[in-house]
């Protein structure tokens, strides 16, 4: 049984923008979630969709890699 997972307004903006593939991860210890090539200014906003299985995590090895939305996240988005 999965649990429902709730998406704040901010949360589907930022799943929109990584279903659009305007998203990207900078890589490293702590990775920055960039939109349109600029950080976001949510900077939980990427740990919490992670955490939530909405996008896929990053690897931290990749310097820069574009952001994957799983399909829970495009669920949340068309739910």
């Amino acid at each position: 049984m999965s649990v429902p997972v709730m998406v704040s307004g901010r949360d589907r903006a930022v799943l929109r923008a990584v279903s659009a593939g305007r998203c990207e991860f900078r890589g490293g210890c702590q990775p920055v979630l960039l939109v349109d090539g600029l950080a976001c200014a949510d900077f939980s906003a990427a740990h919490r969709l992670v955490d939530a299985g909405l996008i896929a995590a990053p690897d931290p090895a990749v310097p820069l890699a574009p952001v994957a939305i799983t399909p829970a996240g495009r669920a949340a988005l068309a739910g």
